[in-house]
């Protein structure tokens, strides 16, 4: 698993994500040597559905009382 100071994952935010995209080895992030963070690729497996997360929300009442 590859380390790397939250200072340097700032300064290469987009480039450390494209790798990570084309590796998938998890990144762990790190603040004065210390673990705070590990970042993975999400599995290819899963698929984004429109309305997949309706299920966690509730309409309570209308929005355009009159």
């Amino acid at each position: 698993m590859k380390t790397i100071g939250v200072a340097e994952f700032k300064a290469r935010c987009i480039a450390l994500l494209k790798d990570l995209e084309k590796t998938r080895e998890p990144l762990v992030i790190t603040h004065r040597g210390r673990p705070v963070a590990r970042l993975e690729a999400i599995p290819k497996s899963i698929k984004r559905e429109p309305g997949g997360l309706s299920h966690l929300g509730q309409i309570v009442g209308d929005l355009a009382d009159d």
